[in-house]
C-alpha cells in the first residue's frame, strides 16, 4: 500500500476525518496540486533570484555529490513567505497536528542535474529535540517545485515509522543521520516509499517520520520548498538556532499571485546566512 492521496478542490484543501486517520496511522499523506500552475511559476520566479541562490550551501555525500540549501525563519511577505502563511498549508498542518501551529523555518533544497548529492535517513525531530522542543508536534509540508521522481532524488520514506519515536542521530557519511543500525530494523517492518511527485503536488508528514533522498543521476534538477511548523503549545521559547513563537498570521493562497513584494528578504537572508553556515559545518543541519 502506498501513501493516501488528496486533491485540492476550489483552491482549498478539507481535511477530513479519512485524512486524518492516515496522517496518524502512516505519518504523512500527499497532497496532489497544492499549487497551481499560476502559483508555481510566481515561486520559480523567486527562488531563481540570483541573489538568493548564491547562499545555497552543501555538503559532499560520500560520492561527493552535493545537495544544496539555503534556510531562513520568518516567512515574510514575499512570495514564499504567502505560500508558507496559506491557509491551505498552514491550517492544513493546524488540523492535522490538532492545534494553532507557528512558522518554524523553510528551506529551499536544491539537487543540480547529475551533481546534486544524497541525504542520509533522518528524521526531522532528530534535529528539533535538540533546539529545545520538548514534544513531537512538528510537521514539515515538502513542496514540489519540479518533478520528483526517482532518477533525480525523490524523498524516500519509511511509511509509519514515526510511531517508533525519536532515534538517536549520529555522524552518518558526513551528515547528521539516524541510527544506522535503528533504521535497518525499522525497515524490516515499515514499508519504503518513493514519493514521486509532479511539479505543484505536496508530501504532508510528521517529524518522526524517518526519510532520505538519494543522490540525482538525471538531467533534471529537483528543487523544493520545505516548510517546517511547531504546535504553538510546543513553542521553546527564543532559542540560539531558532526564535520563539510568532503569531502566524494566514492568508489566502491568492496573495501569491498579487504583485507585492515578490523577492525573500534578502536583508534577513544576509543576516542569518553566517550563522547558517557555521551550524552545517558543524554538521548540525540534515
Amino acid at each position: 500500500m502506498g501513501i493516501a492521496e488528496y486533491e485540492i478542490k476550489d483552491n482549498s484543501l478539507k481535511v477530513t476525518d479519512d485524512a486524518r486517520r492516515h496522517f496518524d496511522e502512516d505519518g504523512c499523506i500527499i497532497v496532489r496540486g497544492l499549487l497551481s500552475d499560476s502559483e508555481l511559476q510566481k515561486v520559480h520566479g523567486t527562488v531563481e533570484n540570483p541573489e538568493l541562490v548564491k547562499h545555497q550551501y552543501g555538503r559532499p555525500d560520500k560520492k561527493g555529490k552535493e545537495p544544496k540549501l539555503v534556510l531562513w525563519q520568518h516567512p515574510g511577505n514575499d512570495v514564499t513567505g504567502m505560500v508558507a502563511r496559506s491557509r491551505k498549508v498552514a491550517e492544513t498542518c493546524q488540523q492535522l497536528l490538532g492545534g494553532e501551529v507557528y512558522h518554524y523555518h523553510t528551506k529551499l533544497i536544491t539537487k543540480e542535474p547529475y551533481i546534486g548529492g544524497t541525504f542520509e535517513w533522518h528524521q526531522d525531530y532528530g534535529y528539533w529535540y535538540k533546539y529545545g522542543c520538548l514534544f513531537p508536534d512538528m510537521m514539515t509540508v515538502f513542496v514540489a517545485l519540479d518533478d520528483c521522481n526517482k532518477e533525480n532524488g525523490c524523498l524516500q520514506v519509511l511509511k509509519g515509522s514515526h510511531k517508533c519515536g525519536r532515534i538517536d542521530h549520529l555522524i552518518v557519511a558526513e551528515q547528521t543521520g539516524a541510527d544506522v543500525e535503528r533504521v535497518q530494523e525499522i525497515e524490516k517492518v515499515c514499508d519504503l516509499i518513493h514519493v514521486e511527485l509532479k511539479a505543484g503536488d505536496a508530501l504532508f508528514f510528521h517529524c518522526n517520520v524517518l526519510h532520505t533522498s538519494s543522490d540525482n543521476t538525471s538531467g533534471n534538477q529537483r528543487r523544493a520548498l520545505v516548510i517546517a511548523y511547531n504546535r504553538a503549545s510546543n513553542d521553546p521559547g527564543p532559542h540560539e538556532k531558532h526564535p520563539g513563537y510568532t503569531p502566524l498570521h494566514t492568508v489566502h493562497i491568492s496573495h501569491i499571485l498579487i504583485e507585492t513584494n515578490k523577492n525573500i528578504n534578502i536583508s534577513e537572508l544576509h543576516a542569518y546566512i553566517f550563522h547558517f553556515v557555521f551550524i552545517y559545518r558543524l554538521r548540525i543541519l540534515p
